[in-house]
């Protein structure tokens, strides 16, 4: 079964934008609450983007341009909880999807330099 990966970052996007929104807003928060909202929204919108690539290379481009920000995702996520802003046990789930994400990309990436051919991993 294709995972649905276009609505399961989609799905991370929203839990990013609500937690985002429960960080207080002030002092360091502030930028906390900035970077990881678009950090956090930007692999769907990425992963979207790649849906309509042009070819391999620019498929895999867009993918890894979704990574890098995952990435990042998972560093703020570390810094909100490592600073105390906000509980770390709110923030473990949101990390492990966020590291199940970047491991399906991964694995897409690797795929499609292998095979020359993309999986579908999305629903129609």
């Amino acid at each position: 079964m294709p995972v649905d990966l276009k609505e399961r970052t989609k799905q991370f996007a929203l839990r990013i934008i609500r937690l985002s929104s429960a960080i207080p807003k002030r002092g360091p928060g502030i930028v906390l609450a900035t970077q990881v909202l678009r950090s956090g929204t930007s692999p769907g919108a990425q992963y979207r983007e790649a849906q309509r690539a042009k070819s391999n290379a620019d498929f895999i481009s867009k993918v890894e341009g979704a990574l890098q920000e995952l990435s990042e995702t998972i560093y703020w996520l570390e810094l909100i909880g490592e600073s105390g802003t906000l509980n770390r046990k709110r923030l473990e789930p949101l990390k492990r999807e966020a590291e199940e994400l970047t491991a399906i990309m991964i694995s897409i990436v690797v795929s499609v330099k292998r095979r020359g051919k993309r999986p579908n991993t999305h629903a129609h």
